[in-house]
């Protein structure tokens, strides 16, 4: 199988988790401690990927100067997107407890959560692209590291859709949309820097490393926080060490 499909089949087996977690959240009731402390784990596998699968191979590859430019780039994009979207209803997409705005109360919300979910993702999508650039198959530690904090995103942020009066329609029509869009992210995040040099691709590594750990401090830490906040520290220290082990195994 040529590396860009394989890379398309691995970005959609990570958004499908998304699907899987907002399917959870529609058909079975789940506690919002519970969607938190799913959520803490997650930013904890998150932490774990982007400190030794991502920056730590950017900076080996490509060089500090290099990684700290991307890193920080990607950061500032991420942060910046996301106060746009939150000026238009997106801030709590990830929130299960009920504060999503409903199209009612704010015009456009729907969109802008739309948008925003999608944003969240494809950076996941394209750093799983770039892992099979060496021939050796997929990261297997930055795919179970996405797959696992992808679960929780999907499940709190469908919750909080639900409760914001949001019909199945529209939730698992964003889902199913972002999971495509994760695989064609792969896809072309493989295909299009195939004969990229290691320089090249260490920034765009450290660039999405830069926009996740954004992601995770703006929007997952809060929802976990929130709901779980006496145990929220140890359950995210928790899923960076199953993380680091599955890394390392």
């Amino acid at each position: 199988m040529p590396n860009w499909l394989e890379a398309g089949a691995w970005g959609l087996v990570a958004g499908g988790a998304l699907v899987l977690g907002a399917l959870v959240a529609w058909f079975v009731p789940v506690s919002h401690r519970l969607v938190a402390s799913i959520m803490a784990f997650g930013a904890g596998v998150l932490i774990s990927a982007v400190s030794f699968d991502l920056v730590d191979e950017a900076e080996h590859s490509g060089g500090l100067p290099a990684t700290i430019a991307g890193f920080l780039g990607g950061a500032l994009v991420y942060v910046l997107a996301n106060v746009a979207l939150a000026r238009r209803g997106a801030q709590h997409r990830k929130r299960s407890s009920g504060r999503q705005p409903s199209e009612q109360q704010q015009p456009g919300s729907g969109t802008a959560i739309a948008i925003g979910a999608l944003m969240d993702g494809i950076p996941e999508s394209v750093v799983l692209g770039l892992s099979v650039l060496g021939g050796g198959g997929v990261g297997v530690s930055v795919l179970v590291a996405i797959f696992l904090s992808n679960l929780p995103e999907g499940l709190s942020s469908a919750a909080g859709m639900k409760s914001s009066g949001r019909s199945a329609r529209y939730v698992f029509g964003i889902w199913c949309g972002i999971a495509f869009a994760s695989g064609l992210a792969g896809l072309l995040g493989a295909l299009l820097l195939d004969t990229a040099s290691p320089a090249t691709v260490a920034v765009i590594t450290a660039t999405a490393a830069g926009a996740i750990l954004a992601m995770i401090a703006d929007t997952m830490i809060p929802e976990a926080f929130e709901r779980a906040h006496l145990f929220t520290g140890l359950i995210a220290a928790l899923g960076f060490m199953v993380a680091f082990t599955i890394g390392r195994a």
